[in-house]
């Protein structure tokens, strides 16, 4: 008897065990948790007010990726860094790019776009979630990872995907309602919105490109071109300093606003951005 319940509690803590997920920014912890509900433990990497630029892991978040199942990757630039590193800690540990299927498209330069690079160079803009588009992608792509790893769950996984998939449609519907007016400008500080500026027909004027500042002739230029567009607002991230930011807003007498494309509430996260650059009120 005492055999066959050791052997019954063995079956149910493998039916039980969760998939150890680990991924890179907090707007994967979002997609993830919606799809894996509590199949799935989510380990984030990048805590929240950091940059993926900069940002080195806790000898804690170390241990985490020794435990873990599978490494969802995104694409950003600290995966460049450290991936490989987490690959040699923990051999067992599947990883799989999230951003498979997705075109990427080219960084801007102070207003205007590159040209001329191949798809896997290192000029293109890693911000790809900013698109609801992707989004379905990305979440697609989730799924089909989760079945892979949890066949037995393929049904509980489906149901929590076509609800997301609703949800991103439902934002997607949201965000064209808030920009049906005139295609406008808007300008940002770090160049990380050009996927959803594609989607809803805006061009983002960058003031900060790859790290450097722009000159003085042109930050003249950016003025000059803020002025003639009536760019009514400067967008920032908590994870960038602003101080090149205020100081164009002051010359041109407009606000400044904090927003993160890292914000873990995803779809309202997008529909705020809208807002702003509509210059609606809530």
């Amino acid at each position: 008897m005492k055999k066959i319940i050791l052997v019954l509690l063995f079956v149910c803590s493998i039916l039980d065990a969760k998939i150890n997920g680990v991924v890179s920014i907090l707007p994967q912890q979002t997609f993830l948790e919606a799809i894996g509900g509590d199949k799935v433990d989510v380990t984030l990497m990048i805590k929240p007010g950091n940059s993926p630029h900069t940002y080195e892991p806790k000898p804690s978040q170390m241990k985490d990726i020794s435990k873990a199942d599978v490494y969802f990757s995104i694409g950003v630039e600290f995966e460049k860094v450290w991936l490989e590193k987490f690959k040699n800690q923990n051999q067992n540990m599947k990883v799989i790019d999230i951003s498979k299927g997705i075109k990427k498209i080219d960084m801007v330069e102070h207003g205007h776009n590159h040209s001329n690079h191949d798809e896997d160079h290192e000029n293109k803009d890693p911000h790809i979630w900013t698109s609801p588009k992707n989004v379905r992608i990305i979440a697609k792509n989730i799924y089909n990872s989760l079945i892979k790893l949890d066949i037995a769950n393929e049904n509980y996984y489906k149901t929590n995907l076509d609800k997301f998939l609703q949800h991103i449609d439902a934002t997607d519907k949201k965000i064209k309602t808030i920009l049906n007016q005139k295609n406008r400008k808007f300008m940002v500080f770090h160049p990380s919105w050009g996927y959803f500026a594609k989607d809803y027909n805006l061009i983002q004027v960058a003031i900060e490109v790859e790290g450097k500042n722009p000159k003085p002739k042109e930050l003249k230029h950016l003025v000059e071109e803020a002025k003639e567009e009536k760019v009514n607002v400067i967008f920032t991230s908590p994870e960038f300093s602003d101080a090149l930011a205020l100081q164009l807003a002051n010359e041109l007498k407009i606000p400044v606003i904090k927003i993160s494309p890292l914000n873990k509430n995803w779809s309202q996260n997008l529909e705020t951005f809208a807002k702003a650059i509509a210059n609606k009120k809530d």
